[in-house]
C-alpha cells in the first residue's frame, strides 16, 4: 500500500469511527461479516488498525534509522579490520596459527606457469589490436592527413594504381 493509499484509508478509518459514534450508539448489536458486534466493539477493531498503522509507521522509521546506522559504522569498522588483519600478518606471519584466532586466513599465494603467462600476454594484445588501441608513444606517432582540393576543370585524372585496380575490377566482372 502507497502512502497515499495509506493515508485515504486512515483518513476513511476515522470518518467511519465518527459515523459509528454518532449513528449507531443506540444500536444493540451489528451481525457484520458474519460476526455480531457492538458500537463499541466495530469502534475498538477499526481504531486498532489506525494504531497498527501507526506503529509500523514508528517501526519503519526506526528500521531506516538502524541501517543507517550500520551501514555508518560498517565503514568505520572495514578499514580497521583490514589493518588488524595486515598487522596480524605481519607480526605473527602468514603460517601462523595465531590468524585462525582472529578469523583471518593466510592470503593465497598464485603461481602462473609460463605458459600461462605467455597465453595471456597474447590475449592481452590480441585485445589491444582488437580495440585499436595505443600507447602514449604509439599516439605521437599518428597524424591526419588532409585530402588534397581536386581540379575545378573536371575530374582528377586517374593514377596508375587505381587505374589498374578498374582495369582488374572489370575484369573479374567480366569473367564472372
Amino acid at each position: 500500500m502507497n502512502a497515499t493509499d495509506k493515508t485515504k484509508t486512515l483518513a476513511r478509518d476515522a470518518q467511519v469511527i465518527a459515523g459509528i459514534q454518532k449513528h449507531l450508539n443506540s444500536v444493540p448489536t451489528l451481525p457484520l461479516g458474519g460476526s455480531t458486534y457492538t458500537p463499541a466493539d466495530l469502534v475498538k477493531l477499526v481504531q486498532g488498525r489506525i494504531d497498527a498503522s501507526g506503529v509500523a509507521n514508528t517501526t519503519k522509521a526506526t528500521w531506516h534509522s538502524n541501517v543507517l546506522a550500520g551501514r555508518k559504522l560498517n565503514t568505520q569498522v572495514t578499514p580497521v579490520l583490514r589493518a588488524l588483519r595486515t598487522y596480524v600478518l605481519n607480526v605473527y606471519g602468514a603460517a601462523s596459527p595465531v590468524l585462525a584466532d582472529f578469523g583471518f586466513t593466510a592470503p593465497k599465494v598464485t603461481t602462473r606457469t609460463p605458459e600461462e603467462k605467455a597465453a595471456a600476454a597474447a590475449k592481452a594484445k590480441a585485445t589491444r589490436a582488437a580495440r585499436h588501441t595505443m600507447g602514449k608513444n604509439q599516439k605521437k606517432s599518428v597524424k591526419g592527413t588532409v585530402a588534397a582540393a581536386a581540379p575545378s576543370s573536371g575530374a582528377a585524372p586517374p593514377t596508375p594504381s587505381t587505374a589498374t585496380a578498374a582495369v582488374a575490377t572489370q575484369g573479374l566482372k567480366a569473367a564472372s
